[in-house]
């Protein structure tokens, strides 16, 4: 159940950000970690995942294996596979009606949807990577207040963080 909204479904986070927190430059992220990768997929197979249309289309079709739910204004935008938002709330009353939306529904990009749906989200599921990077995406800010780091995992170079919502 989701501790953002007292109901539904587990709403989660999935980013890689530098040690300043950027994502990227808005059409490609800087970093392909296998390690990331790699738990990208453990934390999002089988659930739902939100996406704005822009990343979507950097990953050359759908992500096997989950929904894919692509938030986008253009009314006349689709995709092979794709369901299609025209609002991140849209989006996320979609996903929860999709094979796995009942349970946990994944919001992976870019960093409008992330700031449009934070206020949702119940946990945040980053790879912190201790490097600098240029770009103008950044992942929003997570207040003390309101978020908790509950799990980190140091590995060399980067580290796999959770942060849950107070």
């Amino acid at each position: 159940m989701s501790a953002a909204t007292g109901s539904g479904p587990l709403v989660v986070a999935v980013a890689i950000v530098s040690a300043e927190g950027v994502l990227g430059d808005g059409a490609d992220q800087p970093w392909h970690l296998r390690e990331d990768q790699r738990r990208f997929k453990e934390l999002t197979r089988g659930h739902p995942v939100i996406v704005g249309r822009a990343t979507f289309e950097t990953f050359g079709g759908v992500l096997p294996g989950r929904p894919n739910v692509v938030v986008t204004r253009d009314r006349t935008w689709s995709a092979p596979g794709a369901h299609v938002a025209h609002d991140p709330h849209e989006a996320l009353a979609l996903a929860a009606t999709l094979p796995g939306g009942d349970e946990r529904i994944s919001v992976i990009g870019g960093g409008q949807i992330y700031a449009a749906l934070l206020p949702q989200t119940d946990v945040v599921e980053l790879t912190e990577v201790d490097a600098s990077a240029r770009g103008s995406v950044s992942f929003p800010d997570l207040p003390d207040t309101q978020w908790r780091q509950t799990r980190r995992d140091d590995r060399l170079a980067f580290a796999f963080v959770t942060y849950e919502r107070r």
